[in-house]
């Protein structure tokens, strides 16, 4: 009888990541830990749902994300608004003042995991991605800026990804800013009857972001617009002067682009963001700056901070196009066995194999030798050992392989006795 229950699918923009495609993720992952802890960056992990309230008060209720695309709604028990993170930095700060992470000394932290935008999927945007989150927590000056911009320089050379372009402003501080946003009014009104329905929107709640338009018919006006460099104070001009000297010193090429402004309401100073041409409309990989007034804006002890985060999808799509990688193995050894006493034997063998720390399959179930190789090979094993009747009668294993080995050639098959199995593969998978 057909049953009538209709099919249940993932939600739009929210996707299955399969085995053959996670060990990717698994290698990037690493590679990320093992660059971060080159810098003394140290794991944390925080909700991902929080009270909207968090996100409202950090993000900026005037922003795109809290305006259109989170995902918001009230908790049935206690009648609490709750959402689904847009982005993480909020919610480490909201940990470290939480914790008191800050009282004994400043802090270098990462996460990495979920975030959630209800916008429209495309290439490299998802209504579930994932970000790394990277924060530098009590820390102030322009040589954490630039550490942290060096760091992301060096992480492009680790995964071999050509093509990344730095883009680099400063946003002051909010003196500076609430100076450059009257005279910005007053320009923006004098354009009122030019301005889109986005732009009329922003004018009076939040100007600088009209500056950010993607609309071709806004880009003249825009480019005439007063900058807040030229309203930028002589601390302000200094600290932006030493993230440049910084970068200039270590021969990181950059540019200025002093209508980037990003799309969160917390930074101020040093901003940046590296993009490239390789991901179609989706530029920017990777982003962001310093927020010294966040901590204190969200109920804690003042104190500088700055980070930034890498959208992993873009990221991995980046490493998949500019480096070689190897298929996916489920296995370094895939046991072969004929008759029941072969596979009892086999799976005493795999465990002696797993003790030294090979990964094995043992086949399962009873099919011809024919068709276990061919899901041997179909798993990416390097290695087959082979139990048969012979093999139990004479103590050794027959050890085929499965891929060409600098060493040995594919298809060569060596009889290694039982005991001496594990020693034997240990340097060869």
């Amino acid at each position: 009888m057909t049953s009538q229950f209709k099919k249940i699918t993932a939600i739009r923009g929210m996707n299955d990541v399969l085995p053959d495609n996670a060990c990717h993720w698994e290698a990037l992952e690493g590679v990320l830990r093992t660059w971060l802890a080159q810098y003394g960056y140290l794991n944390m992990r925080v909700p991902a749902l929080e009270q909207t309230r968090l996100f409202t008060r950090g993000i900026g209720e005037v922003t795109d994300i809290v305006e259109k695309e989170m995902y918001s709604f009230t908790d049935s028990l206690n009648g609490e608004s709750l959402t689904l993170r847009p982005e993480i930095t909020a919610g480490v700060v909201r940990a470290t003042i939480e914790h008191n992470l800050l009282y004994e000394r400043a802090r270098r932290v990462f996460t990495m995991g979920p975030v959630f935008r209800h916008e429209r999927p495309q290439r490299g945007r998802y209504r579930q991605f994932h970000q790394l989150d990277v924060e530098a927590l009590g820390l102030l000056g322009p040589d954490v800026d630039a550490e942290l911009i060096l760091m992301t320089a060096r992480l492009w050379r680790i995964l071999g990804i050509d093509g990344m372009a730095l883009e680099l402003n400063s946003l002051g501080q909010l003196a500076e800013r609430q100076a450059h946003r009257a005279a910005l009014i007053a320009y923006l009104e004098k354009h009122r009857d030019i301005l889109d329905e986005d732009g009329l929107r922003r004018l009076y709640t939040n100007p600088l972001r009209v500056l950010d338009t993607k609309n071709p018919a806004l880009q003249a006006m825009a480019d005439g617009a007063p900058r807040l460099f030229d309203f930028l104070g002589t601390e302000s001009k200094d600290h932006f002067a030493g993230v440049c000297e910084r970068l200039n010193e270590a021969g990181v090429s950059y540019r200025l682009n002093p209508r980037m402004v990003r799309g969160l309401d917390y930074y101020n100073l040093t901003v940046f963001e590296w993009v490239t041409d390789k991901l179609g409309a989706q530029a920017t990989v990777c982003g962001g700056g310093r927020y010294d007034d966040l901590i204190g804006l969200l109920g804690g002890k003042p104190a500088p901070a700055v980070g930034f985060a890498i959208g992993m999808e873009r990221l991995l799509d980046l490493w998949l196009q500019c480096a070689t990688r190897e298929p996916s193995r489920e296995c370094d050894v895939y046991v072969i066995h004929q008759g029941e006493l072969a596979q009892r034997r086999a799976m005493g063998l795999a465990e002696a194999l797993r003790d030294h720390g090979t990964n094995v399959i043992v086949h399962a179930g009873t099919n011809g030798f024919k068709a276990q190789f061919r899901r041997a090979d179909a798993s990416g094993a390097r290695f087959a050992v082979i139990l048969g009747e012979d093999e139990l009668a004479s103590g050794h294993a027959s050890v085929k392989s499965l891929r060409a080995e600098p060493s040995q050639a594919e298809g060569a098959q060596q009889q290694v006795p039982f005991e001496a199995l594990a020693d034997y593969l240990k340097d060869r998978v």
